[in-house]
């Protein structure tokens, strides 16, 4: 559970630290925006961005049932990141499994990324599809609609 949050406390953390630096040196100001800067890119890189992870076995099922893609994804990714902003209010309707809280979801990563855990990771129809144009995902949400 804490490792999902890792990211999001380090910079937290590394932000502290430099508002810290730049206060000693009589620039309140400065820090503020400085520390402001590093809670929005915690924030960005926290799981409370995506939509509720769910099992991937549980997101299989959905998925089968209504044909809505499912989304491997993991906090800190920049790619996923991307997806999940561009996709906006639509990424709610996506099965969002976090591999770092579910073994099953890396497994079923690894297994058609040749052993490596690269995400997103979209699978429309049983066909996975790595880091796919958010533009491409909204297409075929709309299909499954």
């Amino acid at each position: 559970m804490m490792r999902v949050w890792t990211l999001s406390l380090l910079f937290l953390l590394c932000g502290s630290a430099v508002a810290a630096s730049v206060v000693a040196k009589g620039s309140p100001g400065t820090a503020v925006v400085i520390l402001l800067a590093f809670v929005l890119i915690a924030g960005l890189n926290s799981p409370l961005v995506f939509p509720r992870s769910i099992p991937a076995a549980e997101a299989v099922r959905r998925s089968a049932a209504d044909g809505r893609p499912v989304v491997y994804w993991r906090p800190g990714c920049a790619y996923c990141l991307r997806l999940r902003t561009r996709l906006g209010r639509r990424a709610r309707q996506l099965y969002w499994v976090d591999i770092w809280r579910d073994p099953a979801g890396a497994a079923a990563v690894r297994a058609v990324n040749d052993g490596n855990e690269t995400v997103p990771t979209v699978v429309v129809a049983g066909q996975p599809h790595v880091n796919p144009d958010p533009a491409w995902v909204r297409e075929q949400l709309s299909r499954s609609a």
